[in-house]
């Protein structure tokens, strides 16, 4: 079965994610590192920048990965929790962390596992283009803020120009096939990637749909020449 087959439904991407995920989990943080050329580290902290959190403020960081955003704003003394699907991710963070680190747990971004209005932030870097249900992303990111807490999320592009977006899927599939090979000798690996981005909406209509679904004062920056985007939005 194609990758294109096995993300066409919800369910087959809530499997594939999984698997893909398990899978990379050990390799995640080189990945991102050159898939980037080295520039995922400061997109992360533009994101916190825009995030601004103040001190003691309430911060959940969805697909946290390894954690590198939840460090971030524990830095700015932030009360963070990093959830991941992804069992290994959270165990390479946790083993990243100190005592008074960030809270790392194992959860699901579409059932997050807290009452309404729990937190003053939530963040997440590439975790909405990944979910099987966008919409219901969005609205679960919604319930957990409190009014007046933002939402701010870091992810790929879907350029809206067709000639540039096939140059920059082809791009990504090129170099995607290349690291797979490379580093888990399946030259699929990482072409779930430009998979995933061709079935993603992109940044005007992800912004657009954060507020049908309910978040006031979207805006979205674009990153890397519009190749990638930082949304923001806030809970009314």
């Amino acid at each position: 079965m194609s990758i294109h087959d096995a993300i066409a439904t919800p369910d087959g991407k809530r499997r594939y994610v999984r698997t893909l995920f398990a899978t990379i989990a050990d390799r995640y943080d080189l990945i991102t590192v050159l898939l980037s050329y080295g520039r995922d580290r400061a997109w992360k902290q533009r994101l916190v920048r825009l995030a601004a959190p103040s001190p003691g403020a309430r911060a959940l960081d969805l697909a946290t990965g390894t954690g590198d955003i939840a460090f971030a704003l524990h830095q700015l003394g932030g009360q963070v929790v990093g959830l991941d699907l992804t069992r290994r991710m959270i165990e390479l963070a946790v083993a990243k962390a100190s005592t008074r680190g960030p809270a790392f747990l194992v959860g699901d971004m579409q059932a997050l596992p807290f009452p309404s209005g729990s937190f003053d932030l939530v963040t997440t870097g590439y975790g909405l283009r990944n979910v099987p249900d966008l919409p219901g992303a969005i609205d679960e990111i919604l319930r957990v803020l409190r009014p007046g807490g933002q939402a701010v999320a870091l992810d790929f592009n879907r350029p809206s120009n067709g000639l540039v977006r096939a140059a920059y899927l082809a791009y990504l599939t090129i170099v995607g096939s290349a690291l797979g090979w490379i580093l888990h000798r399946d030259p699929d690996t990482y072409r779930y990637i430009p998979a995933s981005i061709r079935r993603y909406p992109g940044a005007a209509a992800v912004a657009s749909l954060m507020e049908t679904r309910g978040f006031v004062g979207v805006r979205y920056y674009r990153v890397l020449g519009g190749f990638m985007a930082i949304h923001q939005g806030r809970k009314a």
